[in-house]
Formats: structure tokens, C-alpha cells, sequence
């Protein structure tokens, strides 16, 4: 039989008091029931406080390990840790403990400074909406072929954050550069730590062979120093190399289309001049640049997408299929018209420049 739940008189009484009702009196020679004292709560333990009186901090609250909570909500929580992690990070730079590969790849600094400099840029300023990440392989060798505009290389520097922040495996990308890029200072340091390379087929096919993501883009000076006129115009795409590479290497092509980049610095003009007496392949001139000093190198905040396409696999071919110029050739316009016709479906499906 269970156990029967007792209605302490005590409840029953307060409760009939509540609704005015009177409380039965006990039979004769019954006592009525004494009421249990009610419990008191014991004063809890003050907060111990920083300071005395009259001194500033006094009364302010802190944690038993010595911590203010002000700190927290100043820093925001876990700043000890990671204030902890920066300064091991400037140890291992000072005293030079850390690697870099053999194209002087510094995979901490790129991650932890140089992505954390340029995803701003990436999230809050262009806004970069990216397609068709799933295209890109989770592991092992591709060469990523993408269109090349804007003036200066800041399409180059997005696609590099895009697969490395939207890849499910947060591969990185080795982009292929020009020349100039290693002969200018600083930048050229900076682009060798960010695992950039030269644009030659050495490189190229030592990176790929070590399973690397490389990315190139075709056009090179045609594409990024073109008027403003033939925007979203793909110039020609050299005699295919790149295609040769990735034959070599049997590895697949992945084709990508970037819109955004092209308006980002209108450029209206060339002073040819004044670029050969720099030894620049171009000098552009824009609507801000260079009537407005520094100010007009500011890009426009134009609204960018980046899709991949559907791989193209090499893998398939004969050995000698990169000697077959034929081959080459249709390869590469394959590659060059599934570029041009995604960056037109692309700009049909645009609302706006900057929206």
C-alpha cells in the first residue's frame, strides 16, 4: 500500500484563514497541535570586496581567484587566455621558433596575423558571398583558374580568405604571382609568408605534386590593368601552362568566377609614360586616383561573389597528352568559357554593384 501523503493542520489553517473560513475547533479534551517555528535563512557569507574605504575600487565585487569581474566585461571573457596565446606567439617570432617551408610558407603567421588582417576587409567590406566551395577537393592536389581584375590584386587576397575560412577543411590556397610582386618590398616578404609563389611551372608542379590547392589566374597584367569599358571581358589566357601543369601533375582544374572586383577601382585610363619610366606593366587612372593622393587608393565597397565550378579531372589523358598542343588548346577554352559564361549568369542575378 503506498504511502499516504499528511496534510500538515498548520497548512489547512492558512489556507482557510486565506478564504475566511473558520478554523474547526478540536474535539473535547484534544490539544490543539503546536505550529513548527519556521525556519529562518541563514545569513549568507558577505562578497568579499577590493579596497578600503574612501580608496576607488572600494566595495567592487571580485572572484575568489582574485580576478575582477570589470576585467571581463572590459576584455570579454577568456582575455587571460588569449592575451597568453599572443604573447607566445611574440616569443616564438622573437626567438624564431617556428617553420616555414620551402617556398618560405609561414603557416602560423599567415593564419593568426595575415587572414586576421584581411577577413574584415573580406566580411564587413566587400561582403563576399561564396559558391560552389564543395567543388574544391578535401584533400590531395587542383589547380583553382580564376579571373583576374580590379586594378590592384585584392581578388587574389579574397579568394585566398574564401577557401580558407568556407572550405570544410580550411585548406589553404598557394597563389601563382607575377615577378613584380617579389621585387617590391615588404610585399614581397609578406607574399612569401603567405605561401605565394612565382608563376613558373617548377613551382607550380612541385606544389601540386606535395598535394597542395594552387591557384593561378590566367590573364595576369591583361586582366588586372584592362579599362574599365571591357569589364567582365576575359582578355586571352596565355598559351595554356597552366593546363600543361595540371596534365603533368594529373590533378583536377577547378574554374572560378569572381564579380565585385572589377568596379572596385574604375579605371578610365593609362599613362603609359609615367608606368615605363616606373617600370610598371601599367599607371592606372580612376575617378579618385590620383587626383585624390592616398585617399583615392581607397577601393569602393563593391558587393563581391566568388563561385567554383564544376571540376574538370586530367587524370584520364595519356602521359604525353601535355605535349599534344591540340589538346591544350581545347582544354584551355574550355576552362576560359566556363569562366566567362558563370561571371554573365553571375551579373544577371546582381542586384547592384554595392548590394
Amino acid at each position: 500500500m503506498p504511502d499516504a501523503k499528511v496534510i500538515p493542520f498548520d497548512d489547512d489553517r492558512a489556507r482557510r484563514r486565506a478564504r475566511g473560513v473558520p478554523h474547526p475547533s478540536p474535539p473535547p479534551g484534544e490539544r490543539p497541535p503546536t505550529p513548527e517555528p519556521a525556519s529562518v535563512p541563514e545569513p549568507a557569507d558577505p562578497e568579499p570586496v577590493d579596497g578600503s574605504p574612501g580608496e576607488p575600487g572600494a566595495g567592487r565585487p571580485t572572484d575568489p581567484g582574485g580576478e575582477a569581474p570589470w576585467l571581463d566585461r572590459l576584455l570579454g571573457t577568456g582575455w587571460d587566455r588569449r592575451a597568453a596565446a599572443g604573447l607566445s606567439f611574440l616569443r616564438r617570432r622573437l626567438t624564431g621558433e617556428y617553420a616555414v617551408d620551402a617556398f618560405g610558407y609561414d603557416a602560423e603567421l599567415t593564419d593568426q596575423v595575415l587572414m586576421s588582417l584581411l577577413r574584415p576587409v573580406y566580411e564587413k567590406y566587400f561582403r563576399v558571398e561564396v559558391r560552389g566551395v564543395g567543388n574544391l577537393p578535401a584533400h590531395g592536389g587542383a589547380l583553382v583558374v580564376a579571373n583576374h581584375s580590379g586594378t590592384l590584386p585584392w581578388d587574389g587576397l579574397m579568394l585566398q580568405v574564401a577557401v580558407h575560412d568556407h572550405h570544410p577543411a580550411g585548406r589553404h590556397l598557394r597563389l601563382l604571382a607575377a615577378d613584380l610582386v617579389f621585387t617590391l618590398p615588404v610585399v614581397g616578404e609578406l607574399a612569401r609568408k603567405a605561401g605565394h609563389t612565382l608563376a613558373c611551372t617548377e613551382d607550380a608542379e612541385r606544389l601540386l605534386a606535395g598535394g597542395d590547392l594552387v591557384g593561378v589566374m590566367p590573364e595576369g597584367y591583361k586582366g588586372i590593368g584592362k579599362p574599365f569599358a571591357d569589364r567582365y571581358k576575359l582578355q586571352r589566357f596565355g598559351r595554356g601552362g597552366f593546363v600543361s601543369t595540371a596534365l603533368r601533375a594529373g590533378v583536377p582544374i577547378v574554374p572560378c568566377s569572381i564579380v565585385g572586383a572589377e568596379e572596385i577601382y574604375p579605371m578610365v585610363g593609362n599613362a603609359k609614360t609615367l608606368a615605363r619610366v616606373l617600370g610598371l606593366p601599367y599607371f592606372p587612372l580612376t575617378p579618385a586616383f590620383p587626383w585624390l593622393g592616398p585617399l583615392g587608393a581607397v577601393p569602393l565597397p563593391t558587393k563581391w561573389t566568388i563561385e567554383f565550378g564544376e571540376p574538370i579531372p586530367t587524370d584520364g589523358y595519356a602521359p604525353g597528352a601535355a605535349d599534344d598542343p591540340m589538346l591544350m588548346f581545347n582544354l584551355t577554352d574550355q576552362v576560359r568559357e566556363t569562366i566567362q559564361r558563370t561571371l554573365y549568369q553571375l551579373l544577371v542575378r546582381r542586384r547592384s554593384v554595392f548590394f
